[in-house]
């Protein structure tokens, strides 16, 4: 009996235990229904449950044609509510939206997941429906983005990179605004005015969104910094800056800084806190050694060609040896050459006997042969007969049929002509001699 009553009271909480986590979700325009073109619209959507949430609630991503959404920071606003009794934590998301256009706008439903504890699986739930209007503030063009807040804060700082200033040198102006209740995205740029004798740089803008410390972001602040570089001597005015904006009432209101008067001088030399003159007097160094330029380029020329030298010293006679045997080496090719035969046996074909020597010497290196026997397969038979008669005649004991110099030119000049083209096409070297050259 006592462990049947163990038992029951065993199974008696399942049915509690069973039941999964309560979840509400509640959403809401801030401010209601109505907004001012450029101002701020706050979408808060809050989850929840009466436990606990074991992972961060998914929200969708929202899109409006027309206005620029910011999606949820990762931190949230913790709550903590009564409803029925019974307790309930949860988490407070808020959609900032600013439209760009005077119309209406519809946010649909939004589907977000959470992960509430003592839950079998995630549930989605969904937000209300929402519209709102926006309209054009009093005064603002349909062109122009209005900056809409509920207050803005307007300064500038100057900082000088010499006191006094001087041609060259650099004037900043640092321009910052700060808006409560309105995206630091859309607050716009300061408009430049050109000022003749300065030449003007825009640094990157420093964009910044301003929290409460919880999470919560209350506005957003816009830091310009220009540089002004003096280009000449003379008094200059930075002119006075405006902004426009609107409160949420939609009444105009403008915020300005105040116009910067300064005046450059032109350059001038350093003046040293102590008289180096007088120190280098006392050292003995009554006057300073300066060298030109191009002094300086010469002198190093010089040095380098010297050290070029000094250290090339081996290579030079390396250099001098090798073309002197080059030299040599194509003097020499000349010596053995049939041109150069040619030539010395040119020399003496007016003699009555013109030497055998340089005939031979020619005839070797032309046909490469020693006798003329060995040439004359590479002769016609008409140039062979009238070689043979040429020998004859030169060199018989008797005088009388010598043939004359010019003909004696005229049989050598062909026969050289044949050489060279027998020579242009002989075999490559290496390849067999014909088996029977006198056929």
């Amino acid at each position: 009996m006592k462990r049947l009553i163990l038992l029951l009271a065993l199974l008696l909480p399942w049915p509690v235990l069973a039941a999964e986590p309560t979840v509400i979700v509640d959403s809401r325009l801030v401010p209601d229904k109505q907004v001012l073109v450029g101002g701020l619209m706050t979408l808060e959507v809050d989850l929840l449950v009466d436990t606990w949430f074991t992972n961060a609630p998914q929200l969708p991503k929202l899109e409006l044609p027309g206005a620029v959404v910011s999606a949820p920071s990762s931190e949230a606003t913790h709550l903590t509510q009564k409803r029925d009794g019974k307790t309930l934590f949860g988490l407070r998301f808020s959609y900032r939206i600013t439209p760009q256009q005077a119309q209406s706008f519809d946010i649909p439903a939004l589907s977000i997941e959470v992960q509430p504890g003592q839950g079998t699986q995630p549930q989605t739930v969904q937000t209300q429906p929402q519209r709102f209007n926006a309209v054009q503030p009093v005064g603002a063009s349909n062109e122009e983005h209005a900056l809409v807040a509920e207050s803005v804060e307007y300064s500038q700082n100057i900082v000088r990179s010499h006191d006094p200033l001087r041609v060259g040198d650099t004037i900043s102006r640092q321009l910052s605004v700060r808006a409560t209740g309105a995206q630091a995205m859309l607050i716009p740029a300061p408009k430049l005015a050109e000022v003749d004798g300065l030449k003007h740089y825009l640094q990157t803008p420093d964009i910044q969104p301003i929290d409460n410390g919880r999470g919560d972001i209350t506005g957003g602040q816009r830091s310009d910094t220009i540089a002004y570089v003096v280009s000449k001597p003379g008094k200059y005015t930075l002119p006075a800056m405006e902004l426009k904006w609107w409160d949420q009432a939609g009444q105009a209101q403008t915020a300005s800084v105040e116009k910067v008067i300064f005046e450059a001088k032109a350059g001038s030399g350093y003046n040293a806190p102590f008289s180096i003159a007088e120190d280098l007097r006392e050292l003995g160094q009554n006057s300073r050694v300066h060298i030109a330029r191009h002094w300086l380029l010469l002198t190093s020329l010089i040095v380098l060609i010297a050290l070029l030298s000094y250290f090339a010293r081996p290579y030079w006679g390396r250099g001098v040896s090798y073309l002197r045997q080059r030299r040599a080496a194509r003097k020499q090719a000349w010596h053995n050459s049939p041109d150069y035969a040619w030539q010395q046996l040119q020399a003496h074909l007016n003699d009555e006997s013109p030497p055998l020597t340089e005939l031979y010497r020619w005839l070797k290196r032309s046909a490469n042969t020693d006798t003329f026997q060995g040439a004359s397969w590479q002769l016609p038979s008409h140039l062979n007969d009238q070689l043979l008669t040429f020998l004859k005649s030169s060199y018989a004991d008797d005088k009388t049929a010598l043939a004359r110099a010019s003909e004696q030119k005229q049989i050598l000049a062909q026969c050289r002509h044949l050489f060279k083209e027998n020579a242009a096409t002989a075999p490559i070297s290496g390849a067999l001699k014909p088996l029977n050259p006198k056929h």
